[in-house]
């Protein structure tokens, strides 16, 4: 059956949006289309396709997950090329210790259900569509691909969090997310610059969720994000770093658990600083004229350039820097301003280049290249799938 695979379908759930894309598996993976369920539990929830020479949207029922999956699944059930899709591959965010993608058992579903509360925004919503799948397709072969699995190879001295031994034993490190885009990054920087590529190398995927990872000798040795996707830099509703006594203090204040997550991860950040936006496009737009959009910016590329700062020091120097993800790779302002004052360290900035989003924006004088690559971790997810079905035939 295997060798008879010529669709794979990669699907990224999430608490309040589903994306997905379909690829033909010739020589090459092929995209064939891509499509996105958007507002998950509002009332304009809008589903989109995107095909070569058709796009469509349209308002949709999706009052909460379990009815869009449905909707998704109903919808595809339609398509000629679902009835010869056999594989599926799903980013999973949180994947523990897991080092490579796997496929989906009933003993994997068990364990990532027993870790859902790690990530209550992602691991229970990309459960839930594995599990709907296989009870209605058994007969698809379906596969978990882990964000954390690029992270597993961090050192302990970067891995362990200064807290209880006990509490590291039951799970409690740093594990890294955004692994799956880091895996893309990785693979394009090879491509076109192998030999650098196994240097000092920063990957920094600036998006709604942002995050960097310190990387060398092909190996990631540090990554902002933590325990949970909260961790580490400024993002577009989370708050990244904060000091722990910050729980404490809210908790005195009549703040539970609940009320506590949902404020770090859902009323902080950029949103949370400017109070009016958590989309940098809007933030960028209104700066001039209002001192808290302003403040937002400026605090995203300050912690951003900080974080450049020390993962310097820690892989003992830079030789690459990539921007990645919509922010990354769309606003030549932010690029800017985190390396701005940055010449000491070898980074060196043609701002034309930079404003033109080409794919190196450094001068040909600086020691760092600075680097614009456009993520894509649905060709990613689809790619470990291919893998996994090579082995499966060998």
């Amino acid at each position: 059956m295997l060798q008879d695979i010529t669709n794979i379908l990669t699907i990224n759930a999430g608490s309040s949006s589903i994306k997905f894309a379909l690829y033909k598996k010739q020589d090459d993976l092929v995209q064939q289309l891509s499509g996105v369920i958007e507002r998950i539990g509002l009332t304009d929830a809008v589903f989109t396709i995107k095909e070569q020479n058709n796009n469509s949207k349209q308002k949709i029922n999706a009052p909460d997950l379990h009815t869009a999956i449905v909707f998704l699944i109903e919808w595809m059930e339609k398509q000629e090329w679902f009835h010869h899709t056999n594989a599926i591959g799903h980013r999973i965010v949180h994947g523990m210790h897991h080092t490579h993608a796997e496929i989906v058992t009933d003993v994997l579903l068990n364990e990532l259900n027993n870790i859902s509360n790690y990530d209550p925004d992602h691991l229970p919503a990309e459960i839930q569509i594995i599990q709907l799948i296989k009870q209605r397709y058994p007969d698809i072969l379906q596969v978990a691909c882990f964000d954390t699995s690029f992270h597993t190879t961090i050192p302990i001295v970067a891995k362990k969090i200064a807290i209880p031994k006990k509490y590291y034993e039951e799970g409690l490190q740093r594990y890294g997310f955004h692994g799956i885009s880091y895996s893309y990054l990785l693979q394009q920087l090879k491509k076109d610059d192998e030999v650098r590529s196994y240097g000092r190398v920063i990957l920094a995927h600036l998006g709604n969720g942002a995050s960097m990872a310190g990387v060398k000798n092909g190996k990631c040795m540090d990554t902002t994000m933590g325990f949970t996707p909260a961790g580490g830099l400024v993002m577009s509703t989370r708050s990244g770093d904060i000091d722990p006594g910050t729980a404490w203090y809210l908790m005195q204040k009549g703040i539970d658990a609940k009320k506590f997550n949902d404020i770090i991860n859902h009323q902080s950040g950029l949103l949370g600083i400017s109070g009016i936006s958590a989309d940098m496009y809007d933030l960028l737009q209104l700066k001039k004229e209002n001192e808290n959009a302003a403040l937002a910016v400026d605090i995203f590329c300050y912690q951003a350039k900080k974080y450049i700062g020390a993962y310097t020091a820690a892989l003992g120097g830079l030789d690459i820097l990539v921007f990645s993800g919509g922010i990354g790779e769309h606003s030549p302002e932010v690029r800017s301003e985190i390396c701005n004052d940055l010449e000491f360290m070898g980074i060196e900035l043609d701002e034309i280049k930079n404003m033109n989003n080409e794919l190196i924006i450094s001068t040909e004088a600086s020691k760092v290249t600075v680097r614009v690559i456009k993520t894509n971790e649905e060709v990613m997810i689809a790619s470990m799938v291919d893998d996994i079905l090579d082995e499966s035939t060998k």
